[in-house]
């Protein structure tokens, strides 16, 4: 008989609850126990991650039924709240702004007055664009009906002071998910504010039979232009350069040859000169030999202000670069191209860019990519963008930022990736992109890190949560690595999946939960790091 079952350090297998804890653990969709992360931290991994997508654990219906439920609670406790949330996402950090649409649905379908007040307080500042507004419609028609509420925030929209930027949204969105603006102006009732906005919803009801020798007036300009290539598809190029066309508004009425693509490059929006390169190489507008074009494309995608007001989200950057690289071979698109090694680089830069970081802390970070099965699986994208692969990448922008840090990667097992601060993001993704295999188990980061005698100031998880096969609970080895390592040692785990669970023990003031695939995300871990939030 002896009393080393009493030294040892507390074990407790994360198939099983940690005794006495049981009441703030959950049992994940793996079989593992974890905590509950609470409604609120949910709603904003729903917002900023989306449930459109099935991930290994659950089919896309199941995950948006429970953000459904999340939110209709989330609306009665706090519906101001919940607006605050919905914006938030939409301001460049969702994915992209299907689920903040998809909220606000939810929102104007609260039963109090605040909360219909609070979709109409953001509704605008969420619908920005014709885009967006048919989407929200398409929505609203599925799930709850046009009442007085969903009428007044549709006049709203339709009647921007604007009617030149109005004009703008009209033109270039003229139909999408089943609606078009005829459509709407029937649906909603929509009283010309100007005589501009009265010879717009002409436009959109009748079209011009007669088009006038010159344009009505400054706002309608564009309509005019649109109108004119209609007429003459042969003088595209005199009609992009007038009307200061978007591909969307000239590609499908001219005669779109290099030339026409190379005018629309030249006041190309940033959104769509990402979208685009590919396309843009093939035509010849981007080349080796196109150096003053090539120098645009710098210009615009390496500035990080024009990234931060174009809404670009990193892992938009980060799929085109993927998209770009492979040369046509991966997304839905036929074409093909040879890359521009400029052009690639350029890119790699924007990632780095589309992240918010401060200047080095000088701190240690030791970041734990999970790279178990489950990771891989979860495809955020159509061109393949696996969710390790985003993990992935969002450690080494972090890494980029310091000097001290250690990247690996967790499963079953604690491996070296063998990725740098001086990899490329290409070559990170291709680093992981293989490497994804077995069960999930994020103590074995610690138990790596207490082996080693590795003092990190931060552990940095990136990871869906799902750990469910060790021997004790990552909370556990946590407590065991402060006792013989670094007794002040911050612990933050990335969840980038839209489920209601963390390895974040709710007592451990040292320890952060944050969600999703929020650009600020680095930045607040450096921030945690040098002690400033």
């Amino acid at each position: 008989m002896n009393y080393k079952f009493y030294t040892q350090p507390t074990r407790t297998p994360q198939s099983q609850p940690i005794p006495g804890r049981e009441k703030e653990m959950i049992r994940g969709r793996s079989g593992g126990y974890m905590f509950d992360a609470g409604l609120w931290a949910m709603v904003r991994r729903c917002l900023l991650v989306g449930t459109a997508q099935s991930t290994y654990y659950a089919n896309k219906r199941e995950l948006t039924n429970e953000f459904v439920d999340v939110l209709f609670q989330a609306i009665d406790e706090n519906p101001e709240r919940v607006a605050h949330e919905i914006v938030y996402a939409s301001d460049g950090r969702s994915l992209n702004n299907s689920a903040p649409i998809f909220a606000l649905v939810l929102l104007s379908m609260g039963e109090s007055r605040a909360a219909k007040q609070a979709f109409s307080d953001i509704f605008l500042k969420v619908v920005r664009t014709g885009s967006h507004f048919y989407e929200w419609l398409s929505y609203t028609k599925s799930v709850r009906g046009f009442g007085k509420v969903v009428r007044e925030a549709g006049q709203s929209w339709l009647s921007h002071n604007d009617a030149k930027r109005l004009a703008y949204q009209l033109l270039k969105y003229q139909q999408r998910h089943g609606f078009s603006h005829r459509d709407a102006l029937r649906l909603f009732h929509v009283k010309p504010l100007t005589e501009d906005h009265d010879r717009l919803f002409d436009w959109v009801v009748k079209g011009w039979d007669e088009l006038p020798e010159t344009p009505p007036s400054d706002a309608l300009a564009q309509v005019w232009w649109y109108e004119w290539l209609k007429r003459h598809p042969d003088r595209t190029h005199e009609a992009i350069v007038g009307g200061r066309l978007t591909h969307e508004m000239a590609a499908p009425v001219g005669n779109m040859d290099a030339q026409a693509w190379q005018l629309l490059f030249e006041g190309m929006p940033i959104g769509a000169m990402l979208r685009n390169l590919g396309s843009l190489t093939e035509l010849g507008v981007l080349g080796t030999g196109t150096r003053q074009n090539l120098d645009r494309v710098e210009t615009v995608l390496n500035s990080a202000t024009h990234l931060r007001r174009g809404r670009i989200h990193p892992i938009d950057v980060l799929k085109a670069l993927k998209t770009y690289q492979s040369g046509g071979r991966l997304g839905r698109s036929r074409k093909t191209w040879t890359p521009v090694q400029r052009v690639v680089d350029v890119l790699e830069k924007a990632v780095e860019l589309s992240f918010e970081v401060m200047e080095p802390t000088g701190k240690v970070f030791l970041h734990a990519v999970d790279i178990s099965s489950s990771m891989s699986y979860y495809t955020v994208s159509s061109v393949g963008l696996t969710c390790c692969e985003i993990a992935a990448a969002m450690a080494l922008v972090t890494a980029k930022a310091e000097k001290n840090y250690v990247i690996r990667g967790f499963s079953t097992d604690f491996k070296d990736l063998k990725i740098s601060r001086r990899d490329s993001f290409g070559t990170a993704l291709s680093k992981v992109s293989n490497q994804n295999f077995g069960g999930t188990d994020a103590s074995v980061a610690y138990d790596w890190a207490i082996r080693h005698s590795f003092k990190a100031d931060v552990i940095c998880f990136w990871t869906d949560s799902e750990s469910w096969a060790g021997r004790r609970h990552p909370t556990e080895a946590l407590a065991e690595y402060r006792r013989k390592v670094n007794p002040n040692v911050k612990a933050v785990y990335v969840t980038l999946a839209p489920y209601r669970i963390t390895l974040v023990d709710p007592k451990d003031p040292l320890s952060w939960d944050m969600g999703g695939f929020d650009p600020g995300t680095p930045r607040l871990i450096q921030m945690l790091a040098a002690d400033e939030l």
